[in-house]
């Protein structure tokens, strides 16, 4: 049996199309068509349906798919568990980090993992929670840092809580209702959203896993709100807010600029949490938990030794 074979199948069926595959396996577009025609071939049936603009698998194809998914994930845990064994500082590790705060803590602990494991390469992957946790499903990545609610969590995924994160209400301080704020670097006051009815607001893009937390908070508040600008960086919300454009809703860890935006907790402190996600039944070789540790130590560290201002962003 060609592995080689089976990850360009496997690589067609995720990718749709022979043309997008070819650009990830870095192989000519031509080469990959004669490999699948060839194995077609050999087995006697087809393994795709070719529509006009995708490839999508015959009932076939879903049968080599699934085992080919798992054959490649054997060969995957047996390397690992082998390299364990012989403490062998060899291979690589594909992590998932969330834009902004995930390679802030990469950079931080990126130096006590490798002096650890100096011949394991590190593979990051700066993309957003919901695409994460389809890769890391497809075996695209060993491990994903990812911020959600329990609605968010799949079946078939395991995940490590390392934090939970109030989501404030931040306005400028020019606002009237900055007033009742505390001062900076205060403890938070409460207010009610729905005093904020008439104003308009800059949030994170619709279908993040942040909207999926306000949304119902605004539907709560009574109110549909009245959208400036929707962003994927919450860089971007204060310093929008920052700028007196609007107000927002963001994590506690990116609430930065308290000289020139007021944040407010909201009624029931509405959370999300931060965590560890792999797929279930994923072997986690030794690299990976040292990493994992070392994670968790830095989230710990920054809840406990930084002021807000100084959070990561």
């Amino acid at each position: 049996m060609d592995l080689r074979q089976i990850a360009y199948i496997v690589k067609i069926a995720d990718e749709g199309t022979i043309t997008k595959a070819a650009q990830q396996l870095y192989i000519s577009q031509s080469g990959l068509n004669q490999q699948l025609l060839k194995l077609e071939k050999e087995l006697g049936l087809p393994l795709f349906h070719r529509g006009k603009y995708d490839l999508r698998p015959t009932q076939a194809g879903q049968i080599y798919i699934a085992y080919g998914r798992r054959i490649l994930e054997q060969k995957r845990e047996a390397y690992a568990r082998i390299r364990d064994l012989a403490e062998n500082n060899a291979g690589s590790l594909r992590i998932g980090l969330t834009p902004e705060r995930g390679t802030t803590m990469l950079i931080d602990i990126y130096s006590d993992f490798h002096r650890q494991y100096p011949g394991i390469t590190i593979e990051p992957e700066e993309i957003h929670v919901k695409k994460q946790l389809a890769m890391l499903m497809q075996d695209y990545l060993d491990i994903g840092f990812v911020t959600l609610t329990d609605q968010d969590k799949l079946p078939g995924m395991e995940f490590i809580h390392i934090k939970s994160e109030p989501i404030l209400l931040g306005i400028p301080r020019t606002h009237p209702l900055a007033a009742r704020a505390n001062p900076p670097y205060a403890p938070y006051a409460e207010i009610d959203l729905s005093l904020f009815a008439d104003d308009t607001f800059i949030l994170m893009f619709k279908g993040s896993t942040l909207r999926g937390v306000i949304d119902p908070l605004f539907a709560q508040a009574g109110f549909v709100p009245n959208i400036l600008f929707e962003t994927a960086s919450n860089r971007t919300l204060y310093t929008m807010t920052k700028k007196a454009m609007g107000c927002t809703l963001i994590p506690q860890t990116y609430a930065r600029e308290q000289d020139a935006i007021a944040y407010f907790k909201l009624p029931k402190n509405p959370v999300w949490e931060l965590a560890i996600a792999y797929r279930m039944g994923h072997y986690l070789p030794k690299p990976a938990q040292t990493f994992i540790r070392l994670a968790k130590e830095y989230w710990n560290k920054t809840a406990t030794d930084e002021a807000p201002s100084r959070l990561p962003t």
